[in-house]
Parts: C-alpha cells; structure tokens; sequence
C-alpha cells in the first residue's frame, strides 16, 4: 500500500487495500494510491452491517476501505469500476431484523454511540462471553451495544460458498464462542463480530449464495458516516444532534451514494460513479452473501470477502450519482435486449405501418434514492432524464415499455432500468459497457 501523500503522481498498476476507516468518509483524510487509470484495485473487506453496528467505537455504521486515489480523476468525472472477482472469506454468518436500543446513542445507533453506564461517546468495548449482552464498555463494564438482534439467525456456509443453512441453537454457540475466525474478520478491523450473538430463531432455512458488495463508491465532499452515504440514511443526518449532522443542501450535493445495498452491484457489473473530490477515492465494503431485492429484514448475512476492482476514468462525464451496468441475468425481462427472432418480427410490424428503422438500443440502470421509495423512483428517473439528456417524462414511458422500476433497498433506494438509445450512451463515453456485456 503507498499513502497518497508520500507518493508521486504516477499511478500504480495494482493496489493493495487492507486498511480500514473507522466508518467516516472523510475527503480531508490522504487516500491510497494512485492507482493508474485502468488499473486494479484488490481489497480485503470487513463484514459490513452488523459487526460495526454492535462496535460503538466506530463511528459510521460500517467498516469499509481506506479510499483509494485514481490517477488522472477530477472533481467533475466519472468512475467506471469492473467488478472483475468477489470471493466470501467468511464461513459463516448471522444476521437479523434490528432493535436500537434507548439510551444507547445520541440520536443515530449507526453512528453515534453512547455507553449507557459511563456516558462516553463512541466507548472502546471488550467482549465477555457470548450472547447479545457480551458487549462492554471497557471503561465501566456496562452493556453498551447500540443494537441487538429482534429475530435473527446464524447461517453456515459450504466449503465451496455456494449454499448456506440456518443453524439451531448449540451449533450457533459453538460459532460464537471463534466468531472473529468463522467471519474471517480482518486482522486491520476493531468490529465486534456479530456471530458473538449466537442468534437462532430460524433453524433449518437453506439459500443460495450470491455475493455482492453493499457498498462501492467513492469518496463524498464533505465528511460523513459511511452508512449514510446515500439518500435514505443520509435523511437521518438532517439536523442531526450529534457530530455529523447536515443540511439537506449540503447532503445533496455532497453525497454519492455509495451505500447501495443493490444485489446486482455484484462479480461481472460495471459500475460508473461521480468523482466529487480530486482522485475520486474508490472504497469498498459491506459484502453481503446473498440478499433479497430491498434488503427488507434491514440486514442480511454480511461477511468478509476479496475483491478485485478494475478501474477506468471518463472524464468529462459529470453525474450526481451511480450508473450501473448489470450482467445479463440479472436485466429485467423487458429491458434485455431483443433476440434475432424478436428483431425479425419487430421488423415486420416496422414495414407494416410505416417505421423506417428500429431503434438501436441497449440496456442501462440509473441509481436513484430519497427518504422513501416514491422520492428514490423520482430521483431515479430524474438523474436519467438530465444523463441521457431527455424529458422526464419520456423516461417514465421508456422504464415502463422497455424497462422496470426494482427496489434496491427499503427505505429509498431503487434501480431504474430500461433500454435508452445507444448513440445517448456513445455520445456519453459508455456505448462499450453494454456492448461488451450484451452484444447489441
């Protein structure tokens, strides 16, 4: 790893992340790197969602990656970041639905802990035991988790991270008693690791894995928790009690919503983010073994993981928030790309009535999020109207003809995806991304 501020100018091929932030995004704190424009990015990541929730000490709600310094990368750019490899580290999991717990945080649980007994903020913390009150302030000793499990369960994986089962009670306390080794915590990371909870109220549920990362973006403009980095957390900043509060004038035009949570942010996608400070400052976190569209239990199985990030400047392309690109599969039904057949029969109703060529098109997904889901949606649509430089109501039309409206996380985070005019995306730098990824 090379600190950016001892480093000269010229960007290296590769870079090695292992260092973590304390879960502020922070634009004043150097950055790694440079990595060259085109270069790689491979990271050792921390389990995101629950592990640094439990931790008061850390103070945005995560643990993501030391940001990383793109060569070349102007406030007024773009990203463009291909997923080339994600591979889970973790053997096993837990997770669940939340409950904050009063008297525990100064106005925010994610970023703004309180020891209940001592009234430190953001208290360093040991472990005693195992269970959902083995979090103590190592000042005073007293029960000082922010958060505990309302329903959960602990999910083992195979050897092979292909499959993953819900375990009962005895096996899940046996996990908690070696929890930072079965998560493969980071020898960097301070997180409590949440299998310490040895929760077990769904027993015997068996699921797919699919892992992806719920946080990939870069660096906002001004500092904030790495959690609430996008539209619906970022809500809970607005005039907040604590250290971290903003305006709504200033989460808007700082934020750049890397918290995503979208489960086809996964191996294979390509997604395209705002550089918002000079270098960009590519981070990463929270991977997410599996996870449902909107995420609606509020968490899901985080765990630790590699990843490898290939990274390309477009400059000149300024957008307020993400583009993604997702694989084949996971393009809703309407928005893939005709087959040959469908062209040819599409081609006949052209002839018919008069259309002289169809429309080249590929598909394209715009990020969009808000306080809510009917603001993210607008906020969607809104970001690929001004992109793709078209009303927005024609991009309703086009998301509801050839294209979907899908959550990506409940409360204000959703993707809209339809097929837009490929000369709008040449014209935009990204044509490539889409031919690579499905041949039209």
């Amino acid at each position: 790893m090379t600190d950016r501020s001892k480093s000269s100018t010229v960007g290296a091929r590769s870079v090695f992340v292992t260092e973590l932030t304390n879960g502020v995004l922070d634009p004043a704190l150097p950055m790694l790197g440079p990595v060259a424009d085109g270069g790689i990015i491979i990271a050792n990541t921390a389990p995101g969602c629950w592990g640094p929730m439990i931790t008061p000490a850390i103070r945005g709600g995560h643990e993501v990656t030391r940001p990383v310094a793109v060569e070349g990368a102007e406030v007024g750019d773009a990203i463009a970041i291909r997923i080339r490899s994600l591979v889970v580290t973790s053997s096993a999991s837990a997770s669940g639905s939340d409950e904050a717990m009063a008297g525990r945080f100064n106005g925010d649980p994610f970023c703004a802990g309180v020891c209940p007994g001592c009234g430190t903020k953001w208290p360093d913390t040991r472990i005693e035991g195992i269970g959902q009150t083995a979090i103590r302030c190592v000042k005073c000793g007293a029960d000082a988790t922010p958060f505990t499990i309302a329903h959960g369960y602990t999910i083992a994986f195979d050897d092979e991270r292909t499959v993953g089962l819900t375990v009962g009670k005895s096996a899940a306390e046996e996990m908690a008693h070696r929890a930072a080794a079965v998560m493969a915590v980071p020898d960097t990371s301070v997180q409590n690791p949440v299998l310490t909870f040895a929760p077990s109220d769904l027993v015997a549920v068996a699921t797919r894995l699919r892992p992806f990362l719920g946080q990939l973006g870069t660096t906002p403009s001004i500092a904030m928790p790495d959690s609430h980095n996008a539209g619906d957390f970022g809500a809970f900043l607005l005039d907040a009690p604590h250290e971290y509060s903003l305006t709504e004038e200033q989460l808007l035009a700082n934020k750049t919503d890397g918290h995503l949570d979208v489960n086809t942010v996964r191996e294979g996608a390509v997604l395209i983010c705002p550089v918002k400070v000079p270098g960009a400052g590519i981070y990463l976190g929270d991977m997410h073994a599996f996870q449902g569209d909107g995420e609606i239990a509020g968490h899901t199985a985080d765990v630790a993981g590699t990843a490898v990030l290939e990274v390309h400047v477009i400059k000149g392309l300024k957008i307020d928030g993400p583009i993604l690109f997702p694989v084949a599969d996971d393009l809703p039904y309407l928005a893939r790309p005709l087959t040959e057949n469908e062209l040819h029969s599409a081609r006949a109703v052209a002839a018919r009535h008069g259309v002289a060529e169809i429309e080249a098109d590929a598909p394209v997904t715009f990020i969009g999020t808000g306080a809510d889901l009917n603001k993210a949606t607008d906020n969607g649509l809104t970001r690929a109207a001004e992109v793709l430089g078209m009303s927005f109501d024609e991009v309703r039309n086009r998301a509801t003809v050839a294209g979907a409206i899908e959550i990506g996380r409940n409360p204000g985070v959703v993707r809209v995806t339809f097929r837009a005019p490929l000369s709008a995306l040449d014209r935009l730098g990204l044509g490539s991304f889409p031919r690579g990824l499905y041949g039209v």
